[in-house]
Order: structure tokens, then sequence, then C-alpha cells
């Protein structure tokens, strides 16, 4: 509401009144000031006007003398800025929008500067401003330009019109499958670029999401905000192990306080909650009044969905989650909650009339026992399948084990509706299958679900925070599944199907290059015995994890031939007890002697040794230091962690130098330097480091794909190729390329490719073409190997068609012959009744010839 006021100071015979204000803010209006001053003065008239940004302008209007003596009156013209009179043309600029305007004439002494204290006498006016659009257009003396004139004859100036701002967020458009860990979604917020919804942005807040959840922790992450002193602010809604919500709120003077919930989150449904916070007082089903009013800026910092860097998530879904940074009314912030713990089985709809009795009525283990049979069961019978047939008989086995928590059930499953494999394609379903595997932590899993969000893939948003949650979650699994190697896991080898010279080189326990390598490495060839320790350690080159054998490689290498690099990797398992007893000193023994013998990974080594067991920090670094000189990539990690963390001695901690030997880390290839660089390009580093996503995301991505469960998959994999089972090694391959492994991707395409040529089902296809009038293409057939088509290629569609299904029939599967001789029998009967109709027509033309 504007409120006219009128003040009026008078000093002696220092005087001054506006007679005749006008009512609006309107051009050349005639105004009439009178005034008297006891001294040479100066009389100023100006335009006050305030904005809704919350910014003032002072704009001079007139000014002129004043001589001593009785009142005067002055008549002047009121020439208003013509950005607050007229509306914009090219000419008249662009002005903000206007919420008050203001008169005021001043006696001042002249002496002093523009203050307070110059000013004798004063009177003010208020200007009703115009609406925006109800402003006059100005007439103006002078010849517009031609280009100007041009374009005031467009829209942009005939409807006027603000540039596109986001009120609403989708801070998570999809469900986010939390394992309950440190990965959460990251997400920052932007000023507005409109000034006034800047200055409003702040008045009111509001955000939904959905949510299952579960909390193992004292406290598990839901929705939490860190500003850039790595402090929560306003919101915090944490859960507490007991189930209740302890929601967190900061004030002016950053000081914070917290409640409880009176109630608990409940269990395996979807429920709301809706927090309002207005003023001092937060509504969730109890009012709770702070002491503070409570303050948010949602462009500081970041926001974190789930767990963070110091908290960890909750073990359910999110989303999703959508944040309106206005609301019409103001000075309220609601937080709109939506919870939700998914049965797994009912949620999508697998028909597991097994699911529920077997858990409900056998003990984990028996449930335990009864997941890997069937698992086990259905990887038999599609190892046996000459067809893809056979896939929708094993797919109901695959969702029994999947309903009684066999990830590994619960993925292949997904790839198979996801890929059409044998079953109808159903991505949706494919999904929710690639959630209920990645919320128990599955790897492959996890790179499925960060590989759609990452791409945008089969109907899914393409967001790179939430790609980011599930990569950064493999990613550090990584590097514990490789500190804890098992037969499960093998090393992740590039190697495409058609390269026939690392097909050669491929090998297993029996093959005469293995066998080859054994005797070299007893006769004393160390190049041999470390290829056949690192085989039998990693699983590389088609040989199958074996820890125990190759640990007694590392031995003889290291003990009886003194090579360096076996001392290093005995040096290795002796340190962590992998394969052999756990001892330290000889670990150390070792160690030094690679590291005597210049093996830089061993001056690591021992560097970490020192900096665990001795807690000598200077040793260490003196040695990672060296190491990192000669291009160490762990070294450079190691010592972005010293400074990182303040133990470099007689130095603070400095988080830049900790980034910049981090990022050199991540150069050289080292996994863990991945993480951390893409942890900082997540969030950024305030004054350093600018927040990345996209650069961060591919970082985790790289990193989790060294996972030793996905080379495991390649594994088997090319060891089914090599074996000429073309069907499973393709279904070992998608397994790998839905979950967007690059490798993988073009094994899947070049098996189909090449191998497609042999499918009936193909061959069937091409006949169906052939029968509608389709002419194949001469690449295509020159591709398939059918030179021997080019001849009828120019004849008529029968003939293709019976050529193409006589190649249906004749193919080695013998499920396609019955369907593909009925195919064939169908041509020979279509071209039979074509041409008896044909000898018909003769017959009656030539018995009517005559009569004519």
């Amino acid at each position: 509401m504007l409120v006219f006021c009128h003040i009026q100071v008078v000093w002696g015979l220092d005087e001054v009144k506006i007679l005749n204000p006008p009512e609006e803010a309107l051009p050349d209006h005639l105004l009439q000031v009178l005034y008297s001053c006891d001294e040479a003065t100066t009389v100023q008239l100006d335009c006050v006007v305030s904005f809704e940004t919350g910014t003032i302008s002072t704009f001079l209007l007139r000014q002129w003398n004043c001589v001593p003596g009785v009142n005067k009156i002055r008549t002047v013209k009121l020439n208003l800025p013509d950005w607050l009179v007229y509306q914009p043309d090219g000419i008249v600029p662009d002005s903000q929008w206007v919420l008050s305007c203001i008169l005021r004439a001043s006696v001042r002494h002249t002496g002093y500067d523009d203050t307070e204290k110059s000013v004798r006498a004063q009177h003010v006016a208020n200007l009703k401003p115009k609406p925006y659009l109800s402003r006059r257009v100005k007439q103006h003396q002078l010849c517009i330009a031609w280009g100007t004139q041009m374009l005031q004859l467009t829209k942009q100036f005939i409807q006027k019109q603000c540039a596109l701002e986001q009120e609403t967020l989708h801070l998570l458009s999809s469900i986010y499958a939390s394992t309950g860990e440190s990965f959460g979604i990251t997400k920052t917020l932007n000023p507005h670029r409109n000034e006034v919804l800047e200055y409003l942005r702040v008045k009111a807040i509001s955000f939904p999401w959905y949510d299952r959840l579960h909390c193992q922790e004292a406290l598990c992450g839901v929705f939490h905000h860190i500003n850039s002193q790595n402090s929560y602010i306003t919101p915090a809604i944490l859960l507490t192990k007991s189930g209740h919500l302890h929601i967190q709120m900061n004030g002016e003077s950053q000081e914070s306080s917290a409640f409880l919930s009176s109630f608990k989150v409940p269990l395996n449904v979807w429920c709301n909650l809706i927090v309002m916070v207005q003023g001092r007082t937060v509504s969730s089903l109890l009012l709770t009044q702070f002491r503070f009013i409570i303050m948010l800026d949602d462009t500081e910092g970041y926001f974190v969905i789930g767990g963070g860097k110091y908290i960890p998530g909750v073990k359910g879904y999110f989303g999703p989650v959508i944040y309106h940074r206005n609301r019409i009314v103001p000075d309220i912030m609601v937080f709109l909650v939506i919870l939700y713990l998914l049965n797994t089985c009912s949620y999508i709809q697998l028909n597991c009339s097994l699911c529920s009795s077997l858990i409900i009525s056998f003990f984990f283990s028996l449930s335990f026992m009864f997941q890997i049979a069937l698992y086990s069961l259905s990887l038999h019978k599609l190892g046996k399948a000459r067809s893809t047939e056979v896939v929708s008989k094993v797919l109901s086995l695959l969702l029994q084990a999947g309903c009684l928590a066999d990830t590994r059930a619960l993925h292949m499953s997904s790839v198979l509706y996801s890929t059409g494999l044998g079953v109808q394609k159903e991505p949706f379903k494919a999904w929710l299958l690639g959630l209920l595997g990645a919320q128990k932590g599955d790897r492959l899993a996890l790179l499925h679900l960060g590989h759609l969000h990452h791409l945008g893939l089969h109907g899914q948003p393409k967001d790179h925070d939430l790609a980011y949650a599930y990569y950064a979650n493999i990613a550090q699994q990584t590097t514990i599944d490789r500190h804890n190697p098992s037969p499960q896991q093998t090393t992740v080898e590039a190697i495409f199907v058609n390269d026939e010279k690392m097909l050669n080189i491929q090998t297993s326990e029996n093959h005469h290059i293995f066998q080859w390598l054994k005797h070299q490495a007893r006769r004393g060839a160390t190049e041999a015995e470390q290829a056949i320790s690192r085989m039998l350690f990693w699983g590389q080159q088609g040989v199958t994890p074996n820890i125990l054998e190759a640990v007694r490689h590392y031995e003889r290498g290291a003990v009886q031939w003194e090579d360096p690099v076996s001392m290093y990797d005995y040096g290795i398992v002796l340190l962590q007890g992998h394969g052999v007893e756990k001892n330290i000193p000889k670990a150390v023994t070792f160690l030094k002697k690679a590291m005597d013998k210049g093996h830089v990974p061993a001056i690591n080594a021992l560097a970490w040794y020192y900096e665990h067991f001795e807690k000598d920090y200077k040793q260490a670094i003196q040695l990672w230091e060296q190491a990192d000189l000669l291009m160490c990539p762990e070294a450079a990690f190691n010592l972005g962690a010293i400074y990182s963390q303040g133990l470099y001695p007689g130095k603070p901690a400095n988080q830049y130098i900790a980034y910049k030997y981090y990022l050199k880390s991540a150069e050289r290839g080292n996994i863990r330097g991945g993480i951390l660089i893409a942890d900082i390009w997540t969030t950024g580093m305030p004054g350093f480091v600018n927040r990345h996503p996209s650069d961060a995301v591919l970082w985790v991505k790289w990193a989790g794909e060294h996972n030793g469960y996905l080379g495991s998959i390649l594994h088997k994999a090319l060891d089914a190729y090599l074996k000429n089972d073309v069907f499973t090694s393709l279904l070992y391959y998608m397994m790998a390329a839905e979950a967007g492994y690059a490798v993988a991707q073009f094994n899947v395409a070049y098996l189909c490719d090449t191998y497609g040529k042999n499918n009936p089902q193909g061959w069937y296809n091409l006949g169906v073409l052939g029968e509608e009038g389709y002419k194949l293409p001469l690449s295509i057939l020159i591709k398939l190997g059918i030179s021997d088509l080019l001849h009828v290629r120019i004849c008529n569609k029968k003939t293709t068609t019976i050529f193409l299904s006589k190649r249906c029939r004749d193919s080695e599967d013998a499920d396609s012959f019955f369907p593909c001789s009925l195919a064939l029998f169908s041509v020979y009967v279509q071209t039979f009744q074509k041409h008896y109709s044909a000898a018909i027509k003769v017959s009656v033309i030539s018995i009517s010839t005559p009569n004519q």
C-alpha cells in the first residue's frame, strides 16, 4: 500500500513546498514550488525511485538559486525520466519494476557536501507510478534510425516478455535407489536472472520428494544443505535410528536449533510428511517455536539428497524431488516429503507366487540356498540354449531368484527386458528390476542405472548428478573389491572379439600357452613367473583366479629368482594377508629389497608402512616425494591425503595443494585419485575449483569400469565365444553392454552382425521383406555372403522369397525347420494359385477368340 506522507522542516525563513503535485508519474506536468531563504542558497528538485529489487535511486530534475527575501513561487516543467513514464521503444530504455516514486524539493546551503547537514528545508510528495504496460508511447521529435524503426515493429516491443525463470526445479526427476552409504545426489542452484525474483526468492520455499527409509546409523541423511564452510544450514532433515525425523534450522546469527518428530517414519508404506516453516514456527504434525527467525539462502553451498560427505544416507528409494523457489503465500517454507519403503516383489508385479511363501516359511539360510539354486539352474538352461526361445522359459526362474534377493538374477532379468533378448522388450520393467539390484549394491546394476541417467536412455531423464550417485557407489566399491580379491573377480580387460592378436594370447590352466609359461617360470624366466602370478592372482588372459597358487609363484620369484617385481608383489600379500598369513616384518624385508633394486611401487608401499605402522610421517613423506618424482600415481595420491589432513610436519592443512596432488594421481591412472577428483568437482571448492558435474561423472564412471565383477562377466563372455558358444557369449556381453561398457557394446554389435546371418529368424524376416516387395540392397547381399542371389535380385519377389525361405529351412536349427517349411510351402501355394489363375485366363481367352 502506498502512503502519502508530507514532511516540512522550517529553520528560520528557509521554506519549501510543492503546491500542486500530480497524483501519477506523468510527463510535462507544470509543477509549482513555493520557497524562501534567509541567505543565498539553492533550491533542488529530485525524484526518488525505489524498485522491487530493494534498491533506491535519486535523480536530479531541476536546480536554481534562492535569493533571500519573501516567499516566491516558481513554475517548472516536470521532466521525469523517460523510462519512468513511457514505454520502451528502442530509444526509451527499458526499466526495472518501480515500487514507489517520490518528488522531493529542498533548500540547501552551499559550502556543505551533499548530506543531510546541507538541507535547511524539505518537502516531499508521493507519485503513483503508472503500470508498466499502461504507460504512454513517446512521440519523438527526431527521426528514428531505420534499423531502430524496424525493431519497433517486432513482437519484442509489441508484447513484452520476461526471460524464462525456473521457479519449479526438479532436483530429482526419477527414483534413486540408495544403498544407505555416503553416495547421494548433489544439487546447486543459481540466482534468478530477474532482479525482482532474485530479491524475493528467499522469502518462500518448498520442496517435495519420495523416499523409502531405513537408518542403521545414529543419523542418516534424507535431505540436507551444506554451506561453503562445510556446515549444515537450513534445512537439514535427517533420520534417527529409532525412525524419528531430526529437523534442524539456522537463524540470522548462524545459530541453529533442531527438534525430533513425535512420530516414527513407517516402513513398507508410502507416506507424506509436510514441514511448514513460517517466521519462527515449524509445523510437522506438531508446532515448534524457534527462538530466531529461520534463514535460507538456496544459492549458498549445495543441497544433498540422501547421503553425503559427512553423513550416510538411508537405505531405500528417493524421488522425485521438486523444489519450488517462490510461493504465492509469502514468508512460508513448505517441505513436502513422501516416504516409501518398498515391498520388492509386489511393487514390480513379477507374479512371484512362491516368493512370499518361501520367505515366510523358511529361514534366511534356506532362502539363500534357494536363490543360488534357482540362479544356477537358470544359467544351466541358458548355457544349453541354441536359440532365444528358451529365454522366456528361464525368465520365470530368474525372477523367482530375484524375489529371493539374488542381485545377479535381478540384473540378468533387467538386461533381458531391456534388450528384448528372447522376451518382449519392456524398458520400464527393466528399470524397476535395475532399481532393486542397485539398492542392494549390485555392481552391474549400479553401472546400468548410472549409464541410463548419464545418457538419458530408455525414457529415463539425463541427470549427471543422479548418474554420479550410482557411479560413485560402484567406484568406491571397486577400491574395496581390489583390496579383497576373490575368485568371483577378474581384471577388466578391453578385448574386442575381432582382435585376432588378443584372442590368440588367451589361455587357461590346461592351455599350451599357460603350460609353456609355467615351464619357463620353473627354469628361472622372471617375466614368465610374473605373468603366471598376475594371471592367477587377478584372473587375466582367460585364467581362473587362484590366489593361493599365485602367492606360491610370488614367493618363488621373490626368494629363488630375487626378482624385484615378485619381491614387491610378495611383500604386498604378506602385508595384507592375501592367500598367506599376514607377516608385517617379513613383508617390509621384501619391500626394502625391491626398493633397493629400483622398483618404484615398493617405495610407495614402504612409505605407507611408515605412515600406518610407525607413524613416522617425515620418513613416509620423504619416500612418497621420491616416488612421486618417479611418476608413481599412488604416491601422488598419498601426498594429497597428507596435505588434506594437515599431517605434513610444520605445514597446515592445504586443500588446494591436496587437490593438485589428487588430480596428478588421477591423470596417472590411480582409481582413488579419480574418485576424489570427482568428489571435489561434484560440489566444487570455493575460491579454487568450480563445480563440474558433467566432468565428475566421467571420473567415477571410469573408476567403476575397473570393477572385478564386471571383469568376471567379460571373462565369461569371452570364454564362451572362444568355445563357439555364441548365445552365452552374447548374453554375458549384453549384461556388460547394458552397463555402458563400450568394448562390450562393440562385441554385442559384432556378434549380432556376424552370427545373426545364421539365425533362421533373420532369414525368415528377409523373406517377409521380399514377399512385401522390398528389394535388398546390393551391399546387404554381399555382406550376407549370398552373391548367388544377385541374379534373382532383379527377378520377381516370389523368386527372392523362395530363396530366402530355403535358407531358413536349411539352417542348422532343428526348431526352425517346420515354420520355415510352412513359409516355403505358402510361397509355392501362392505361386501355384497365380499360375493356375493365369492359365484359366489364357484358356478363356483362347476359347472366346473364335466367337468374336
